[in-house]
């Protein structure tokens, strides 16, 4: 009898974990490969998950409204057609074969340890080591986040030890770090007695930042490499006190991710931003002179599509703007795909339009168009919003002069654009010097100044404004 995960997909690179909104089916149920058998939900987009292989959906791990880490197990199917008839009159005894099966995590599929952390996420209560069955206290507290459970996981805690400050008494990540911290010093005396030449802890204490994690050092419950882990692929926002007058509402599921990934974007790149002014005059005589044209072919084509077709074109010449810094690597993407904002209002999504490069002007405005309608109808597929190399986005429809965006994971840059607005500015008619009236923006770029240099950032922003300022007749 096989029995098949199936695991919370990679929706998207920069996200992180998913939630359980609708299971289509029911332990016990036949399913037919590729057939939906949940919907899942994440901050950038809503998808259908298709059975992985043909049988019967022998268990369901993550309920609805759970919220897992990608990779998580989901549920299990059991492949064998003699297994449908086994798997209704198996519903009591279930417990049964739960012990020899410890691959059911929702953490870390590849180690062992976790599968003990994550058990208690099953519908069924497990049994105490004492054959008692678990209070509904403490199954809250098993319950935290993956993150907590594979932490506990490697390094061999229970949960139920540590000391819950969440909602509840769930276990917060900095309860189990700080767990983790007081049982280290516990035994520090004998550790050092017994190795004090080796004396690792003074090396580890700079490796142990405000965030409480346990030091890295020779004895220490953390490594290096879990403490750095930690610190990108996770977010503890702090608590204040609620003062009278106060109104205290949870965030929703797209404000609570979106604030995750922006701290993470943040502590990953070192930000710096440029800015420059760009005419939009001769772009103004290319769009009044292809109006027409552009009518009859049922395209509308913005300024937005205008700065990334100039984008696309300027981005093979500058490699950096198109990469990402990884490990101590520089990852050079080999195609251009510009991931455009879209206002949701609520929330934000990010469709990408790939190997933009290869289209002319009036086919990424057909690109962008398509893509930010079905975004605001939430019809896009997951693979619309995966593998943005480059991102714009346009806060000056709203009416910003000028804003400082936060690069996305995984890139190098973000431009931002202003408001197109009239103004006074000086030009040169006839050898003098004049006041006219001129549309204008101011553009931002920001960028991870670890693999682009504020001279590269510059050179850049010059060579956009040259070509938007005098943008090519026979682009469209």
């Amino acid at each position: 009898m096989a029995r098949i995960e199936v695991p919370m997909p990679q929706m998207g690179e920069s996200i992180a974990e998913g939630t359980v909104s609708k299971w289509l089916k029911q332990p016990g149920d036949a399913v037919a490969r590729d057939e939906p058998l949940l919907e899942i939900s994440t901050d950038k987009v809503d998808a259908e998950i298709p059975a992985p292989a043909a049988g019967v959906l022998a268990e369901i791990v993550v309920g609805e409204g759970q919220t897992v880490e990608v990779g998580a197990t989901l549920a299990y199917i059991e492949t064998e057609a003699g297994a449908a008839a086994a798997a209704p009159k198996a519903a009591a005894p279930a417990p049964a074969p739960e012990a020899p099966a410890p691959p059911p995590v929702a953490a870390a599929p590849s180690r062992p340890a976790p599968a003990r952390a994550a058990a208690p996420a099953v519908a069924q209560p497990e049994p105490q080591g004492n054959g008692r069955e678990e209070t509904a206290e403490e199954r809250l507290r098993r319950r935290s986040t993956p993150l907590v459970r594979r932490i506990a996981a490697e390094h061999g805690v229970d949960i139920a030890e540590v000391e819950g400050t969440g909602q509840g008494g769930r276990v917060t990540k900095q309860d189990i770090l700080s767990f983790l911290e007081q049982r280290q010093a516990a035994p520090a005396p004998t550790a050092v007695r017994a190795a004090a030449p080796a004396a690792p802890a003074a090396p580890a204490a700079p490796r142990a930042p405000a965030a409480g994690a346990p030091a890295a050092g020779t004895g220490g419950p953390m490594s290096v490499e879990q403490f750095w882990r930690t610190f990108y692929g996770s977010v503890e926002h702090p608590e204040f006190p609620v003062r009278e007058g106060d109104e205290l509402e949870p965030m929703d599921r797209i404000r609570r991710l979106t604030a995750d990934h922006m701290v993470r974007a943040k502590r990953i790149a070192p930000h710096v931003h440029s800015f420059i002014e760009i005419d939009f005059t001769q772009i103004d005589r290319v769009r009044a002179a292809n109006k027409a044209r552009w009518e009859q072919q049922g395209v509308r084509v913005s300024y937005t599509a205008f700065v990334a077709w100039a984008v696309a074109q300027l981005l093979r010449d500058f490699p950096q703007v198109n990469a990402t810094v990884s490990g101590n690597n520089i990852l050079y993407r080999g195609d251009i795909n510009l991931g455009i904002a879209v206002d949701l209002n609520p929330g934000l999504i990010v469709p990408v339009v790939k190997n933009a490069d290869e289209l002319n002007l009036t086919g990424i405005a057909k690109r962008i168009n398509d893509l930010a309608a079905r975004a605001r109808d939430r019809k896009l597929k997951p693979e619309e919003i995966q593998a943005a190399t480059f991102s714009i986005t346009n806060p000056g429809v709203l009416g910003t002069i000028v804003g400082m965006p936060i690069i996305p994971e995984g890139t190098a840059a973000i431009l931002g654009l202003g408001a197109i607005e009239k103004r006074p500015v000086v030009v040169e008619v006839d050898g003098n010097d004049a006041i006219v009236i001129r549309k204008r923006s101011f553009f931002s770029l920001g960028y991870d100044h670890r693999i682009v240099d504020g001279a590269d950032a510059a050179r850049f922003l010059a060579r956009l404004k040259q070509l938007l300022e005098s943008f090519p007749e026979n682009a469209g």
